[in-house]
C-alpha cells in the first residue's frame, strides 16, 4: 500500500507543530546556555553577579543550583549536566540563563566571567591511542583461529582505514520547551528519540520521581540518532530553569552552537589483515576497530559493539578475530546516528574486499559473490548467528542483470584507456544489516487504543516521528488488524503518560516493536467485540447461533462468516459495545521472541532478523580538480512486504544520500586547540541536489516476506546507507585507473576532492 505521509499535507502548508511552534503563554522564558570554549581546562572561578543583575534575567545556574543529581549520562554517569571544577571539551555546558528574550539572554551571556586554566588535551583518535588512553576495556568476537590459518594462507595483506565524523544536521536543532504546573510537575515538549529517557533524566536532575514529569513528543524535524540521547540534554536544561523560575522556559539551540555541543558519527581507524586464496577466497580476517568516544561513554560501545557484529558484512569468513576498542579524547561525546557503528564496520570489510580484487587484478564483483554467505552452509556468523532467509544471492544476480554491470564495466574500461583527465569508476556492494537493538531488554514496546462510542480510533505508542512516516504504517497497522478504514485511525502524540517505559526510536526497529505492540492492543478489543457479537447475532436469529471464532471485522462492517446476512457497521457496534458495557481500551505490549546473546563471549543470536540490499553505483572523476560526477546509482533493496512502498522507497533513497555526505563531502575540521572550524551551513557540505545521481534508480525486492515482523515487513531506516559504499569505490575504482590499476590507491573516508588528489598525485609518482 502506498499512501502519503500523514503529515505531508501540514508540512506544505505550514500547519505542522514543532517544538519552536509551540504557543505557551506571556510567561514563556528563553534558556541559553554559557558553554565551554576551551577543550581541556579547570574552571577556577566564576562570577554571575552581573549577568543576574540585567533587567530581563530571570535566573543564572551553575551545578550548585542542581536539586538533584548532577548527571546526565544515558548508560555510564560520566556525563555532567553542567561542569563542576573542569571542562572536557569545547561545547560542554556551565551556566544555564533563563531571559525575557534571546536578545537579554545573550547579553547576560557576555556578562558571565568564567577564568580557566588551561590544560593540555586529546584532540584526536591517534593521539589517544598512542597514550593508551581507553574509555573502558576492549571487546572481542571471534570463530575459528585467525592467527594459525593467516599464517597458512597464500596471500595476505594489511591496512589501515580511517573513517570520519559526521554532523546529524537535523533541520530542527535540539529543542525542549518545560512547563511547570502544581508543586514538582513538569510538561516537557521535547524533541527527542526517546520520551522516557528524557523523563527519567529530567526526574534525576530535578530529584523527584518520573510520575511527576510527562514528556510529550508530536514530531521531530529529523533525528538520525542525534535525538536519541542528546536531545535529553535540552530538556534537562530547560526543566532546570523552568523549576528555578517557576515559568515556562524554552532552549531551541542556534545552529552553529548545536554543532559546536553536540556529538557526531564516531570516527574509526580501523586495522586489518585478511589471508585468502588464488580465488579471492577469504579464510581468515583480523581486525581492530578504534573507536573516538569522546570525553563521556554515551553509547559509545553499544556502537561499537554493532560496528564489531557487522565487521563481516555480507561474507562468511571461517576464521575471523574482531577486537574493539574505545577511546577518549576532549571532543564532545560522540553518539548515536543512523547505522549505529554498522557503517564503519562495514567499510572496513568492503575496503578488505576491494584491495583483495586488485591484489589479484580481478572485478571486485566477483569477489564480493564468491564470499558470500550461503544458504544452507557457510551461513554463520564470526558471532554466532545463523543467516536465515539469506537475500544476497537471488539480489546479486537481479542487480547485476538490470544494471548491465558486466557491459558497463567493459565500456568503462575502454572509456579509461582512451582519457587522460577523466576517468570512470565502477562498484557493486551488498549490505547485510542486523534488527534488534543488541542490548536485548530494549526490544520491547507499549501501546494504548482507545475505540470511542463514534467508531473512531485514537492510537497511542512509545515510538516517535522523526519524518520516518512511523505514524503514517502505525495507522495503516492500526487499519489493518482493526478491519477498518484509514480514515478512522489517528495516531496521537508519543506520551510518557499514556504509554510508560518505552525504548528509544532507534536501531530501525520503530515499525517492528511498536506496530506489534499496537497489534497486541487491538486484539484484545477485538475478541472482546467479537465475544459480544456472536451473543448479539444469536439474540436476533431463531437459526444456528454464531460462534466467536467466525466473527470477522473487516471493511468497517461485522458479520458472522458463516452467515453473512449477520451483520452490524462498525460505528453503529461501538455504540453497541458502549451500551453492553463493553471496555473498548487496551494496552498492548511486544518484546521481540527468540533473541540474546552473551556480550562477554560475543557469541550467541542478537538479531531478529536480517535486512539486505545492494547498489551498482557509476562515477566520472576529474584528475585535475578532484571533483566527482555521480553518474548513475541502481538500488534494490529488500524489505520484505512493504507496508507502505512510498515511504520505504523514500527511506532508501534518503539514506543513500545521507551516506553519500558521509562518504564524500562531509568532513569536519578541527583545529589544534579543539575548536571545530566548520560549524554552519555556510562550511559544512551536506550533500545537495548537484550530488545525487543524474540516473538514481532504486527498487524494492516484492515477493519475499519476512516472517518474523508485523505484517511480513522489514526494517528500512538504516540498512540503506550503506548503499553509498557503492559510490565511495567506485571513486576508489577510478583513482585506481590512473595507474591502470596497478597500484593501490590511498584512500580513505570521506573521499572529499582534496582527498581524491592528493590520492591521483601520490599514484602518479608510483607510475613514475
Amino acid at each position: 500500500m502506498n499512501i502519503p505521509h500523514d503529515s505531508a499535507i501540514k508540512h506544505v502548508s505550514g500547519e505542522s507543530v514543532y517544538i519552536d511552534d509551540i504557543l505557551v503563554n506571556s510567561q514563556l522564558l528563553v534558556g541559553r546556555v554559557v558553554y565551554s570554549k576551551h577543550a581541556h581546562a579547570k574552571i577556577k572561578s566564576i562570577n554571575l553577579e552581573a549577568a543576574k543583575k540585567l533587567s530581563g534575567v530571570y535566573a543564572v545556574l551553575t551545578y550548585k543550583d542542581i536539586p538533584g543529581a548532577n548527571q546526565m549520562g544515558p548508560v555510564i554517569h560520566d556525563e555532567p549536566c553542567l561542569a563542576i571544577d573542569k571542562v572536557e571539551c569545547v561545547g560542554q555546558a556551565i551556566v544555564l540563563i533563563a531571559a525575557e528574550t534571546e536578545a537579554i539572554a545573550i547579553a547576560a551571556e557576555k556578562l558571565v566571567e568564567i577564568e580557566y586554566e588551561v590544560l593540555e588535551a586529546i584532540l584526536d583518535l591517534k593521539t589517544s591511542i598512542a597514550k593508551n588512553n581507553l574509555l573502558g576495556p576492549e571487546r572481542t568476537m571471534k570463530r575459528g583461529d585467525a592467527e594459525a590459518a593467516l599464517k597458512t594462507a597464500k596471500h595476505t595483506l594489511k591496512g589501515e582505514l580511517e573513517t570520519g565524523a559526521q554532523e546529524h544536521w537535523y533541520l530542527e536543532t535540539q529543542a525542549c520547551i518545560c512547563v511547570p504546573g502544581e508543586h514538582q510537575e513538569i510538561t516537557a515538549y521535547s524533541s527527542t528519540q526517546h520520551p522516557s529517557e528524557t523523563q527519567a533524566i529530567i526526574a534525576e536532575v530535578l530529584g523527584i520521581g518520573k510520575n511527576e514529569i510527562v514528556v510529550e513528543t508530536r514530531r521531530m524535524g529529523g533525528a538520525f540518532g542525534g535525538k536519541e540521547t542528546q536531545g535529553n540534554w535540552t530538556a534537562a536544561w530547560s526543566a532546570l530553569l523552568a523549576n528555578a523560575t517557576k515559568r515556562p522556559v524554552k532552549i531551541r539551540l542556534f545552529r552553529d552552537d548545536d554543532q559546536i555541543m553536540t556529538g557526531k558519527r564516531h570516527p574509526y581507524l580501523i586495522n586489518y589483515e585478511v589471508g585468502f586464496d588464488d580465488s579471492g577466497k577469504i579464510e581468515a580476517i583480523k581486525v581492530v576497530q578504534n573507536t573516538d568516544a569522546g570525553y563521556a561513554t554515551d553509547l559509545s560501545f553499544a556502537i561499537l559493539e554493532r560496528a564489531m557484529l557487522h565487521a563481516d558484512n555480507s561474507y562468511y569468513i571461517p576464521n575471523m578475530h574482531v577486537t574493539g576498542r574505545a577511546y577518549k579524547t576532549n571532543r564532545v561525546s560522540n553518539t548515536a546516528y543512523r547505522g549505529f557503528g554498522g557503517p564503519q564496520g562495514i567499510a572496513g570489510m568492503e575496503t578488505i574486499i576491494d584491495r583483495i580484487a586488485r591484489k589479484l587484478k580481478k572485478d571486485a564483483a566477483e569477489i564480493r559473490k564468491l564470499n558470500f554467505y550461503g544458504t544452507d552452509k557457510d551461513n554463520i556468523t564470526h558471532y554466532g548467528q545463523e543467516v536465515e532467509l539469506n537475500r544476497l544471492h537471488v539480489l546479486y544476480d537481479k542487480l547485476m542483470d538490470s544494471s548491465d554491470y558486466t557491459k558497463r564495466r567493459k565500456e568503462i574500461n575502454e572509456y579509461n584507456a582512451k582519457n587522460e583527465f577523466y576517468k570512470k569508476g565502477l562498484a557493486i556492494t551488498p549490505v547485510k544489516f542486523g534488527i534488534s537493538f543488541t542490548t536485548s531488554f530494549l526490544n520491547q514496546a507499549g501501546a494504548l487504543v482507545n475505540i470511542y462510542k463514534d467508531g473512531t480510533v485514537l492510537v497511542n505508542h512509545g515510538g516517535t516521528e522523526m519524518g520516518q512516516g512511523l505514524n503514517t504504517k502505525i495507522s495503516q497497522i492500526a487499519a489493518a488488524e482493526l478491519g477498518v478504514s484509514l480514515s478512522k485511525i489517528k495516531v496521537n502524540a508519543t506520551n510518557t503518560s499514556k504509554v510508560p517505559n518505552t525504548s528509544a526510536t532507534a536501531a530501525s526497529a520503530g515499525t517492528d516493536l511498536n506496530g506489534m505492540a499496537v497489534k497486541n492492543a487491538i486484539d484484545i478489543i477485538k475478541e472482546r467485540i467479537k465475544e459480544l457479537f456472536a451473543k448479539e447475532f444469536s439474540k436476533s436469529n431463531n437459526e444456528k447461533p454464531s460462534l466467536q471464532e467466525n466473527i470477522v471485522i473487516e471493511n468497517d462492517v461485522i458479520f458472522d462468516s458463516k452467515n453473512p446476512d449477520r451483520k452490524i457497521a462498525f460505528d453503529e457496534a461501538m455504540m453497541v459495545c458502549y451500551l453492553n458495557q463493553i471496555s473498548l481500551s487496551a494496552s498492548g505490549f511486544y518484546k521481540t521472541p527468540n533473541i540474546g546473546w552473551d556480550k562477554a563471549t560475543g557469541w550467541g543470536k542478537p538479531f531478529n532478523y536480517y535486512s539486505f540490499g545492494m547498489c551498482v553505483s557509476e562515477v566520472m572523476v576529474d584528475t585535475l580538480t578532484g571533483f566527482v560526477h555521480n553518474l548513475r546509482t541502481d538500488i534494490l533493496h529488500d524489505v520484505g512486504d512493504s507496508i507502505n512502498s512510498g515511504l520505504d522507497k523514500g527511506q532508501v533513497e534518503g539514506a543513500y544520500v545521507q551516506g553519500l555526505g558521509w562518504c564524500t563531502t562531509e568532513e569536519i575540521k578541527w583545529n589544534d586547540k579543539g575548536h571545530m572550524l566548520n560549524h554552519s551551513p555556510d562550511t559544512y557540505k551536506i550533500p545537495s541536489v548537484q550530488d545525487i545521481p543524474k540516473d538514481f534508480r532504486v527498487e524494492l525486492m516484492t515477493g519475499i516476506p519476512n516472517p518474523n515482523a508485523i505484517r511480513k515487513s522489514k526494517a528500512v531506516g538504516e540498512p540503506p546507507f550503506m548503499h553509498a559504499f557503492a559510490t565511495w569505490l567506485a571513486i576508489k575504482d577510478a583513482i585506481s585507473a590512473v595507474a591502470n590499476h596497478q597500484h593501490e590507491p590511498q584512500f580513505k573516508l570521506p573521499a572529499t576532492n582534496e582527498m581524491i588528489l592528493l590520492s591521483i598525485e601520490e599514484l602518479k609518482k608510483r607510475v613514475k
